[in-house]
């Protein structure tokens, strides 16, 4: 039975419970609570932070691999470790370019990926003289009355779910949001005005082969995922340039695991890549339900050495609907849920988290949809899956 380890024990970690029983794999995973989603299916538990490289050292010598649930991790105290032989899959170097946002837009421009264009902010800027020299992206001195708004700053670690990120009007808001983040450096993009935000998941094995499920259309709403559309009503040249991008990077980084990719397209059918997450990820959630195997059992059949699993899908098309928190609550919500189970080709995971804030991802819901029997014409999703999400979030938001 191989043994996996799992640093992280939220609800990315909870979701690999079916694939578990499956494979005949024993999960021990480090995680800082004994309330995480993941302690109640996993084997062993290691109560630790996540970069606490002492409780990783213990995690290593129960396992046979050790992967990751988030990228909120130390590398450099977990190089010593790899160093010794313990055996990580994304190895750390496959990390390394991904997990600061400006080095990843820089390993980006470099294997040719397309992405908006971007610089970072470094060093002291005095705090009352708006025309303070910074550093772009070049190393070149510049100042703020060179930038072009509006612009999006993102926090270079730790950002997620929409925290981190601001889009900025002018130089003042800049000045205003540095301010608040202690001239840490930042990264800067140009603003995009999509048409449309798309995301792709895809994994690569031991062997070096990659799989790329459906490219799908995520709605976002204050910059936190609300629904998933599957697949993304594009066009095949979009689909197959996806793929490309998906494979190129996987490959570059000669990588094992699974990567989530988000990106936007513009009304000129122009694809930029987003953002990359070197783990499973919200956007591949309705692969639990919709596809043939879903993203978290592909994770651990490529960590374990596995041949990879089919991506396609079981149904015609899915929509998935995160259920996000909307008040600072100790509630379980069961009455919300018995409702929204009793609906149609409805199947609702709760990740068994005891406090609601807003935002916060509590649970998420995925309905199938397939053409009508004996009908060879295709289900439009997009009004259907939108007429339903709106009746899923009437239940839940009221």
């Amino acid at each position: 039975m191989a043994r996996v380890g799992v640093i992280g024990g939220g609800q990315l970690a909870w979701m690999m419970a079916g694939a578990v029983e499956a494979l005949g794999i024993e999960l021990i995973v480090q995680t800082p609570h004994a309330t995480d989603p993941a302690v109640g299916i996993a084997s062993e538990t290691i109560l630790a932070p996540i970069d606490d490289a002492a409780a990783t050292t213990q995690l290593a010598s129960r396992c046979d691999v050790i992967t990751f649930e988030n990228e909120f991790i130390h590398l450099d105290a977990l190089k010593p470790l790899e160093q010794q032989g313990v055996c990580f899959r994304p190895r750390l170097a496959a990390l390394a370019p991904l997990l600061d946002k400006y080095d990843q837009r820089c390993y980006l421009e470099e294997i040719g990926i397309p992405q908006p264009k971007f610089m970072t902010l470094e060093g002291e800027m005095a705090k009352e003289k708006e025309e303070s020299v910074l550093l772009s992206s070049s190393g070149q001195p510049m100042n703020l009355s060179e930038l072009e708004f509006p612009l999006v700053l993102k926090a270079r670690r730790h950002g997620y779910d929409g925290q981190g990120t601001f889009i900025l009007k002018d130089s003042a808001s800049l000045q205003d949001i540095w301010k608040k983040l202690e001239y840490a450096p930042v990264l800067l993009e140009e603003f995009i005005p999509f048409e449309r935000e798309l995301a792709v998941i895809a994994a690569r094995s031991l062997t070096g082969d990659v799989v790329v499920y459906p490219v799908v259309e995520t709605q976002q709403e204050e910059q936190v995922c609300r629904r998933v559309i599957v697949p993304a009503d594009i066009s095949s040249a979009v689909v197959e340039e996806i793929d490309a991008i998906a494979k190129t990077l996987l490959t570059s980084l000669d990588v094992v695991g699974v990567f989530g990719i988000e990106l936007f397209l513009t009304a000129s059918d122009k694809v930029l890549v987003n953002e990359v997450s070197p783990r499973t990820h919200n956007s591949g959630h309705f692969t639990l339900d919709a596809c043939e195997t879903s993203q978290f059992e592909q994770q651990l059949r490529a960590v374990t050495g596995l041949p990879l699993g089919s991506t396609a899908m079981r149904c015609q098309s899915a929509v998935m609907v995160n259920l996000l928190g909307y008040e600072y609550s100790q509630d379980d919500y069961l009455d919300k849920r018995q409702k929204l189970a009793a609906l149609p080709q409805t199947f609702v995971h709760w990740y068994g988290k005891t406090e609601s804030r807003p935002g916060r991802k509590l649970g998420h819901i995925t309905v199938l949809f397939d053409a009508p029997q004996g009908s060879e014409t295709p289900v439009d999703i997009h009004p259907r899956g939108m007429a339903l999400a709106q009746q899923i979030e009437s239940i839940w938001y009221g």
